[in-house]
């Protein structure tokens, strides 16, 4: 065995490789949150069969410890329209809650993505499909079309303000490159 074999060398960030982030906060920053009843979280956890007193992840059934928006909030750099309310949200692991991300949940949960339940063998998961089938029938969520629900104005300010961001991110990274070089080069010698 040789000893390279066992050892990673850590993923160099770069400033620029955030921008993904910057426009997720964008959009979840205007994304309203409406608090659920204590009867919509009971029919919600029915539908789904998990217990209240035993959250457990409704894609995987491990541990829940966070609530994932079944209809992703971001989609193509921009909001699907959805927002987070009981209808949109389900019990789940941190593991399905990163391996799913902004995909649809059908197409995703029986993929080979890293992480993704099939990979991770769950048990009963047709059974669970099933569940997240009935439950994305409950209720009737429809995307809402922010854009006109505020001045065309002020809706492109924000992005602007992304854009600008964006702009302010690669001239940052053009700097960071500048003195990661010196520093290698000094380094070398």
């Amino acid at each position: 065995m040789r000893y390279k074999d066992v050892f990673k060398t850590p993923t160099p960030v770069k400033i620029t490789g955030r921008t993904s982030t910057i426009t997720n906060s964008f959009v979840n920053s205007i994304i309203p949150s409406i608090e659920p009843t204590e009867e919509e979280i009971k029919e919600c956890l029915e539908i789904l069969g998990v217990e209240p007193n035993n959250l457990c992840c409704a894609y995987c059934g491990d541990k829940a410890t966070e609530w994932d928006h079944l209809r992703p909030l971001v989609k193509g750099k921009k909001p699907t329209g959805y927002i987070s309310e009981i209808r949109n949200l389900v019990p789940t692991c941190g593991k399905c809650n990163q391996s799913k991300g902004n995909k649809y949940w059908k197409n995703w949960i029986k993929s080979e993505a890293k992480l993704s339940p099939k990979t991770r063998q769950a048990k009963d998961l047709d059974k669970k499909i099933e569940r997240l089938e009935r439950y994305e029938g409950w209720g009737s969520v429809q995307p809402i079309d922010f854009k006109e629900m505020i001045s065309e104005e002020l809706w492109n300010q924000h992005w602007h303000n992304r854009d600008k961001l964006h702009k302010e991110m690669k001239s940052c990274q053009i700097l960071a490159d500048k003195i990661k070089t010196q520093i290698e080069k000094k380094l070398e010698t």
